[in-house]
C-alpha cells in the first residue's frame, strides 16, 4: 500500500466548568496540538515532540491511534494495517486544560479525513463525531469548545445524546492561566465529588451559571464575573487533591480577581483585565507558569498536506 497523503489537524486546549458550569461550560484557548497522520502499509508509527515527549504511548494504546480506530470502526470503514502520527504537543498533560480530549478531537477527525476526504462530513456527521468524541471522553464539557472553538453549553439528552450550543465571548474577556509543574487525573478529582450534595448549593450553582452565560457574554465587568464564577458542588470537594490550587483560587479571588479551576485542575484560569492583571502576578509567583491567552474562536482545523 502506498502512503496516504497525510492531514494536519490543529485543536485547542480548553478550560471546562469555569466555575459554577460543571460538566457543561466550556471555552476553547489559544494553545494548540498538532497531529499530522497519515495511513500507511504496516504498522504504527508514533513520533511525539513536545508535551509528552518521552511519556505517553507511541503505539496502539496512543490516544490519538485509539480515537482513529474508534472512528473508523464507527463510519463501518476498514481498518488500517498501519498509521503514522507526528504530534506537536503544546497543551500541558493532567493539568486540566482539555489535552486528553484535545487527542481524542484529532485522532476522530483525523480518521473521518483520511477516509472520507473533501466531503468527510457525509462519512461522520458532526453530531456523530461529538457523540464519539463524548463516548471516549466521558463528558461533552471540553470536546465540545475543543471541537466549535469559542464559549459551548453542552448536556446530554434523556438517551445519552450529547448536544451543544456555541455562544460568542465578549471581546473583553481575557483568560490568563496559571500552570503547575504537578500533575492531578482527572479519575482522582471526580473521586473526591460526593453522591449528592445541599439543595441550596445546587440553586445558587444553577444562578450563577446562568450569570456566568451573561457575563462572558454581553457583561464582562469584574464584579460581575467574580459573583459569576462562585462555585459550591465540586471545587471545595477536590481542594484536599490540589492545596496549592485552592489557595491560589481563594487569595485571587480575596483581591477581586475572577479566578476558578480549569477543568478538573491544577491549573488555575482567571478572567483577566488591565485592572487585575497586576494582582494575578502578584499572586501567583514563582511557582506557576502564568500565561495570558487568546480565546481560539474557530476550534479544531483540519487540512491535507504534503509529507513535511
Amino acid at each position: 500500500m502506498t502512503d496516504s497523503t497525510p492531514v494536519v489537524v490543529r485543536v485547542p486546549a480548553t478550560s471546562a466548568n469555569l466555575g459554577p458550569g460543571f460538566d457543561s461550560l466550556g471555552l476553547a484557548l489559544g494553545l494548540y496540538d498538532e497531529v499530522e497522520a497519515a495511513l500507511t502499509g504496516t504498522g504504527v508509527e508514533v513520533e511525539v515532540v513536545g508535551e509528552g515527549a518521552g511519556e505517553v504511548e507511541t503505539g496502539e494504546d496512543h490516544l490519538v491511534v485509539r480515537a482513529m480506530r474508534a472512528a473508523f470502526d464507527r463510519m463501518g470503514a476498514s481498518q488500517p494495517a498501519g498509521i503514522r502520527l507526528r504530534c506537536r504537543n503544546r497543551i500541558p498533560h493532567a493539568r486540566g486544560l482539555g489535552s486528553s480530549s484535545a487527542a481524542i478531537c484529532a485522532g476522530i477527525l483525523a480518521a473521518r479525513a483520511l477516509h472520507g476526504g473533501p466531503d468527510a462530513s457525509a462519512a461522520l456527521p458532526d453530531d456523530a463525531v461529538l457523540a464519539l468524541a463524548t463516548e471516549m471522553d466521558g463528558h461533552p464539557d471540553n470536546v465540545a469548545p475543543c471541537l466549535v472553538g469559542g464559549f459551548t453549553i453542552a448536556w446530554s439528552e434523556h438517551d445519552g445524546t450529547p448536544r451543544m450550543v456555541k455562544l460568542r465571548p465578549h471581546a473583553e474577556i481575557r483568560p490568563v492561566v496559571a500552570i503547575p509543574d504537578h500533575r492531578l487525573s482527572t479519575k482522582e478529582a471526580r473521586g473526591r465529588l460526593p453522591e449528592k450534595v445541599p439543595h441550596a448549593d445546587a440553586a445558587a450553582n444553577a444562578a450563577r451559571t446562568a450569570l456566568l452565560v451573561a457575563a462572558v457574554t454581553q457583561r464582562p465587568e469584574i464584579p460581575i464575573l467574580l459573583t459569576a464564577t462562585e462555585d459550591r458542588l465540586h471545587q471545595d470537594y477536590r481542594a484536599p487533591a490540589m492545596p496549592q490550587t485552592a489557595d491560589l483560587v481563594r487569595r485571587l479571588r480575596l483581591r477581586g480577581v475572577p479566578a476558578v479551576v480549569s477543568g478538573a485542575g491544577p491549573t488555575v484560569l482567571a478572567f483577566s483585565t488591565a485592572d487585575t492583571h497586576d494582582s494575578i502576578a502578584s499572586e501567583v509567583g514563582n511557582d506557576w507558569h502564568i500565561q495570558q491567552l487568546d480565546i481560539d474562536t474557530e476550534g479544531a482545523r483540519v487540512q491535507f498536506s504534503e509529507t513535511r
